[in-house]
């Protein structure tokens, strides 16, 4: 596969890596192709970073034909790039591209664009304990008509963002709020999709959260408002009398890479995980009777979070102290540690880029 490279006449200065918060800078370049159903994905190119002229009645617009992924380019100690389980990212995408009607695609393509855009940006992952290069695959159908259908043009855009904590609190204990109005998402619908309409339904709740000072809102499922799913940007996970119990993936939420990295490593090491429904009434037992060992979320952009505190209808609870367990201290330390080449990755997770 030919990928044509155009590169920029007007290189930005590098941010500062001590100031980068999440998602504010972005690199020189970005990569893009096409699709139709006649060439299939066409046209591979990496060009200078810049914004897109779309149609006004291009079909994302409308009716939010869009998907997404999030993974990470890490500067390891010896100086070397390596991405964190890449493969999944695209497996991922492409689950989400075939529940919105995109195109998916194939999965070696996919991972050679990824390793060239990366490989020509990587001079921007940063060296700092903490940031990272985060890459941000998106896809959205630009059909220049109205009227609901299957999308027939698509566009497949890689950007890349220098980052630091996605948290303000970075891996201090964050405030969580049960959310009990609003739902995310349901059993048949897009929750387990990486699609922007799933965020956007997202916002008005975790607006009230962050009135009332939380990081974000932990969300009930949308049939019964019974059953724990997942916090905003993040899966989650509990240590109740010393089991580890996260949601079970029902179809209302997303497989997270990192949840997914969470457990292995665990029952590598012998802790018993179970993914199972768990309800919140049984969450605020634990909670209230002081069971509740441990609570953390895990996803990309934060890794491993642990939670300090919960709130359900204006009860608070406090976990651990405050602070951060023993597990989710080991966990971050286990993943942080493979991603940034720290120690040995005896799963087979990195990839290193020449």
């Amino acid at each position: 596969m030919e990928i044509k490279f155009v590169k920029t006449t007007c290189p930005k200065e590098k941010p500062d890596p001590s100031t980068l918060g999440f998602g504010h800078y972005f690199t020189d370049h970005m990569f893009m192709m096409e699709y139709d159903p006649e060439k299939g994905w066409h046209d591979q190119r990496i060009v200078p970073f810049e914004n897109l002229s779309i149609h006004p009645a291009s079909t994302v617009l409308h009716y939010g034909s869009e998907v997404f992924e999030g993974l990470k380019a890490y500067r390891r100690a010896d100086g070397k790039v390596q991405l964190f389980r890449p493969m999944e990212n695209i497996r991922r995408m492409n689950n989400s591209a075939e529940r919105l009607c995109l195109p998916q695609i194939p999965e070696d393509m996919a991972f050679e664009c990824l390793t060239a855009f990366v490989r020509c940006e990587q001079e921007w992952t940063p060296s700092k304990e903490g940031t990272s290069l985060y890459l941000r695959p998106f896809m959205f159908g630009n059909d220049e008509s109205l009227g609901v259908h299957t999308v027939h043009h698509v566009t497949f855009i890689i950007i890349a963002s220098p980052s630091g904590s996605y948290y303000k609190e970075g891996i201090n204990p964050v405030k969580i709020m049960i959310e009990d109005q609003d739902v995310r998402a349901v059993r048949g619908g897009t929750g387990y999709a990486k699609c922007g309409g799933n965020y956007a339904a997202s916002n008005r709740a975790g607006e009230r959260a962050e009135k009332k000072g939380y990081s974000q809102v932990l969300w009930l499922d949308g049939v019964e408002r019974k059953y724990i799913e997942e916090v905003g940007a993040m899966n989650v996970m509990f240590k109740i009398a010393g089991e580890i119990v996260t949601p079970k993936l029902t179809g209302s939420i997303l497989p997270g890479i990192t949840r997914k990295s969470c457990i292995e490593v665990l029952r590598d090491e012998g802790y018993t995980v179970n993914e199972r429904l768990l309800s919140v009434d049984e969450l605020e037992r634990a909670m209230a009777d002081g069971t509740l060992e441990e609570a953390w979320g895990c996803g990309t952009a934060a890794v491993v979070s642990p939670i300090g505190e919960l709130s359900y209808k204006d009860e608070v609870f406090t976990v651990n102290g405050g602070k951060i367990g023993p597990v989710t201290q080991h966990l971050y330390d286990t993943l942080t540690g493979i991603q940034w080449g720290k120690t040995e990755d005896k799963y087979g997770w990195t990839v290193q880029i020449d």
